[in-house]
């Protein structure tokens, strides 16, 4: 009996028929392919002075079996610096956005406030296409569709290539661009409840020198959130507060992404590409406060309502130029970014006891706009197929300009509300060089480079009250290695060091004025913190099982936190900090089980430790804890072509020096059914089916204690139908030629 084996991931059914054995011997060795794992010779008969003898030539038909051979890909790819997470398979994630895929790569988290964790830990830079966007995190998060992502790339040590952001690593988001002869894309469309509507669609032409791509979308959605607090206070006398807070926020948005690839000749391709979003957010809010020492004595309510208008754009170009050598490849990039938004904030309260009475409106108004100019040129010259040297530069320069004002309305009109009208200018310029070698040497890959950043950051406002500049320049080293210790079993060895740079909401001075009682307020005086990113993995593969083990530490200087504190009107302060370091140790544990055709299971489990040190306003915060958490997914593949997807996410406690938060889970769940031949996909689909995804977090201080209970999301349900179009069978996408993919 004969086994074929083309690749690693090509699989035959067993072919017994002696006459069907010659004629696929016969085709493996015109086609030089394996057998066995072995490579065929080319054997061809020959005469007795060794010439090929060619046999005569016979008019006979033979009905031969058919034979059919399957291709499929792994899932990830295990590379040296990054794993990679081709998306597609993921029922979950069918219908929704860039936060459904993200929550199905193992390690990662997304949450509905924006707030995107690697192993448990927030500074985390996000890319998409191998570029800083302009797009918040929570935009990227809801306004991607999921259909317009073709993979994830997650990088926990980065090699010297990236920017050095991010301690906890650097998640790249690669949209879809169709590399297919003639003409091929996908369509989607789903519901939800709540009001969850998507369309989105990823279409390519290629034809001679050109490739065009485009996608587009559309997206109208509700939201609820529900939030409680019970608050004890004990400064200027024993006081108590419950607050209730309704929440209905409604974002819609439309995405393009249009471009082209002109391959001048085999060596020159020119990129040009445009990217646009657009937003609308509504939100609406109700607050009830209880005021009173012993029960309540006052109680007011809030209405807010808020319209946000955004805009961003981005333009791309990109030049590749390719060399006679195999590998060899010089790019240069030009992004430049542009957005604007509008803010408005009106808000109505009304005290209801003990004597009704109307309180004065108040409107606050924000406005901003930024400008990102990027410039970047990477070389690769391969010596070898085992061995290349890599060199780029790149330079950034971004401005930022906000404007916030508060208004309360009075008897002569609208007056601003405690001084509180300012705008802030933010300029930051970022320049780097870096070079690295990656070889291969038996059975040990390696891969080192050293990256240097200079970064000018200059902050004030129109008042005068505010002012910051800073310049530093560092040096950022990065190893990678691996080690292949026998047949399916890999160990590999990481080393970088990362910056974290405060973002601009974080340097942000002016506070809201939404709620009465809990305000954030930025710190322009916070500074840059370092991370040295040590880990050391252990992938191991058998026929049906995968195991990948990972030990990691990280060790930080000037890490930013939080702190709350009471304000001399007794209103709760949040603003971030500084502190002196902290150390953190983990251990994660991710598998992969195929038992039988029809299941797959897949989990991740991670615990880590950190401690912390140092003083901030005379108060110490030095802490240590411990936490943990975890997923587990299970696939099964039913009759009548139906595949049924359940996952569960559990969070361990989240503790610091003020705060508590209480361990919580959440669980999701889809089934899908392919029809047409395989060129359209139904899926159902529910994220936080139990509505458990709340968060529950007591902060204490001396004189006061807090209990929130937070749920910023209750359970959603989509429908949602693709449909794939295209004159050939399968699609497939290729990378965009930038300096910073492989």
């Amino acid at each position: 009996m004969l086994k074929l084996h083309i690749g690693p991931h090509w699989k035959m059914a067993p072919v017994r028929s002696g006459f069907a054995q010659t004629c696929l011997f016969a085709v493996a060795s015109l086609m030089a392919i394996e057998v066995h794992g072995q490579a065929l010779p080319v054997m061809r008969p020959r005469d007795s002075t060794g010439a090929i003898r060619t046999p005569p030539m016979k008019n006979d038909t033979i009905s031969l079996p058919a034979v059919r051979i399957t291709a499929k890909r792994s899932a990830v790819d295990v590379q040296l610096d990054k794993k990679v997470y081709r998306i597609g398979t993921d029922i979950l994630s069918e219908s929704g956005a860039a936060a459904d895929v993200l929550n199905g790569i193992p390690s990662v988290t997304a949450d509905a406030t924006g707030t995107i964790r690697l192993r448990g830990n927030s500074n985390v830079t996000i890319l998409v296409n191998g570029r800083r966007s302009g797009l918040t995190p929570a935009n990227i998060l809801t306004q991607i569709a999921a259909g317009s992502i073709e993979r994830i790339e997650v990088m926990t040590s980065p090699s010297a290539r990236y920017d050095a952001a991010g301690s906890a690593g650097t998640i790249n988001i690669i949209l879809k661009k169709n590399s297919k002869d003639k003409f091929g894309g996908q369509a989607r469309v789903s519901f939800g409840h709540p009001n969850d509507y998507n369309l989105n669609a990823n279409m390519n032409y290629k034809a001679g020198h050109w490739n065009l791509f485009a996608t587009l979308g559309g997206r109208y959605s509700d939201y609820v959130g529900f939030y409680s607090t019970r608050q004890i206070a004990t400064r200027n006398g024993a006081a108590s507060l419950e607050k209730v807070q309704h929440e209905n926020r409604h974002d819609d948005g439309r995405l393009i992404y249009l471009g082209g690839d002109y391959q001048a000749n085999s060596k020159n391709t020119f990129t040009l590409a445009y990217f646009k979003n657009a937003t609308r957010d509504i939100d609406q809010t109700a607050l009830d406060y209880a005021f009173g020492p012993a029960g309540a004595d006052s109680l007011l309510t809030r209405q807010g309502n808020s319209r946000e208008n955004r805009s961003y754009n981005q333009f791309e170009s990109n030049y590749t130029r390719t060399f006679d050598r195999e590998g060899q490849k010089l790019t240069i990039d030009v992004q430049y970014d542009f957005w604007d938004s509008d803010k408005t904030w009106d808000l109505f309260t009304r005290k209801t006891f003990p004597l009704p009475a109307s309180l004065p409106a108040i409107r606050t108004l924000s406005r901003g706009d930024s400008r990102d100019l990027v410039m970047q040129s990477d070389f690769v010259y391969p010596f070898s197929k085992q061995s290349a040297f890599e060199a780029g530069l790149k330079m950034e320069t971004r401005s930022v300009l906000s404007d916030y004002k508060a208004g309360q309305y009075g008897n002569n009109g609208w007056a601003v509300l405690d001084g509180i009208d300012n705008k802030l200018n933010y300029k930051e310029n970022i320049g780097a060089v870096y070079a690295q070698y990656k070889s291969q040497w038996g059975k040990l890959s390696y891969q080192a480079g050293l990256r240097y950043e200079y970064t000018q950051v200059d902050i004030h406002d129109r008042k005068g009250d505010f002012g910051s500049e800073k310049q530093y320049g560092r040096l950022f080293p990065t190893v990678n290695m691996s080690y292949g210790l026998q047949e399916g079993m890999t160990i590999q060895a990481n080393y970088s060091r990362r910056i974290g740079r405060p973002s601009l909401w974080s340097l942000y001075p002016f506070n809201e004025v939404t709620d009465l009682n809990a305000q954030f307020v930025g710190n322009p005086g916070l500074n840059p913190s370092f991370t040295h990113v040590a880990e050391l993995v252990l992938s191991r593969q058998w026929n049906k099982f995968t195991l990948n083990p990972t030990v990691y530490a990280h060790f930080t200087t000037a890490p930013i936190l939080q702190y709350t504190f009471q304000s001399d009107k007794g209103v709760m302060i949040t603003m971030p900090f500084n502190l002196a370091s902290e150390k953190r140790y983990g251990a994660e544990l991710s598998a992969t089980y195929n038992p039988l055709p029809w299941l797959s299971l897949n989990g991740q489990l991670t615990g880590y430790l950190f401690r912390q040190y140092g003083f901030y306003r005379d108060t110490d915060f030095s802490f240590s804890n411990r936490s943990w958490n975890g997923r587990l997914n299970v696939r099964l593949k039913l009759p009548w072509k139906l595949t049924f997807q359940c996952r569960l996410d559990a969070q361990g406690p989240d503790n610091d020096a003020q705060s508590r938060t209480r361990p919580y889970y959440y669980l999701a769940s889809g089934l899908s059914r392919t029809m047409f031949k395989g060129k359209a996909t139904v899926v159902v689909d529910g994220t936080n089916v139990l509505n458990s995804n709340k968060r529950k977090t007591t902060i204490a201080a001396a004189n006061y204690q807090i209990d929130r209970v937070s749920n910023f999301n209750a359970a959603r349900f989509r429908l949602g139908f693709t449909y794939r179009f295209s004159k050939s069978e399968t699609q497939t996408f290729r990378n965009r030629k930038e300096a910073n993919r492989d």
